[in-house]
C-alpha cells in the first residue's frame, strides 16, 4: 500500500482509467475504474498489470466502494486505489483502513480537516486492510 495520500490537484497525472469491462478486453490498459455494483474479483487474473484502481462513490451513502477496496487488498493488490466522486473528509480514516491511498473528491478538502480526520482515532479494534494493530493485541501481546 502507498504510504502517501494523494489528492486530485496532485501534479502527477495518471492515465485515464477505463471501465472494468473495457480493462478486461484490453491488454494494454493499466488503470481501471470500478463503478458501484462492479465485482472487483473479476480483476484477480489480471492484477499484475493493474497500476491504478479508481473506485467511484456516486453518493456518500453508497458503501460498496469500501468493500471493493478491501477485497482488492485481500486478493494481494498492492498498487494505488483511488476513491473518486462523493468522498467525504470524515470518511477518509475508514477509507484508509479499507485500503484507499489516494482521493479525487468532487469538492476539494481543507488539509487541516484531512489531518484532523486521519488523526481522530489513535487505536483500532479489529484487523483491516491497513497494518494497524488492534488495541486488544497491543494490550495482550
Amino acid at each position: 500500500m502507498v504510504d502517501v495520500l494523494r489528492f486530485r490537484d496532485d501534479p502527477q497525472a495518471d492515465e485515464p482509467a477505463v471501465t472494468l469491462d473495457a480493462f478486461l478486453d484490453q491488454s494494454n490498459a493499466g488503470s481501471v475504474r470500478i463503478e458501484a455494483g462492479d465485482d472487483v474479483r473479476r480483476l484477480e487474473p489480471t492484477l499484475e498489470r493493474v497500476r491504478l484502481v479508481e473506485i467511484d462513490f456516486p453518493r456518500f451513502r453508497d458503501g460498496r466502494g469500501f468493500s471493493s477496496a478491501r477485497i482488492l487488498r485481500e486478493m494481494g493488490y498492492t498498487g494505488e486505489i483511488k476513491a473518486t466522486g462523493d468522498v467525504l473528509v470524515d470518511l477518509l480514516w475508514f477509507m484508509r483502513r479499507c485500503g484507499f491511498d489516494s482521493f479525487a473528491p468532487n469538492a476539494p478538502f481543507d488539509m487541516d480537516d484531512v489531518n484532523a480526520s486521519l488523526a481522530r482515532y489513535p487505536h483500532v479494534y479489529q484487523h483491516a486492510a491497513d497494518d494497524a494493530v488492534p488495541i486488544w493485541a497491543l494490550r495482550h501481546g
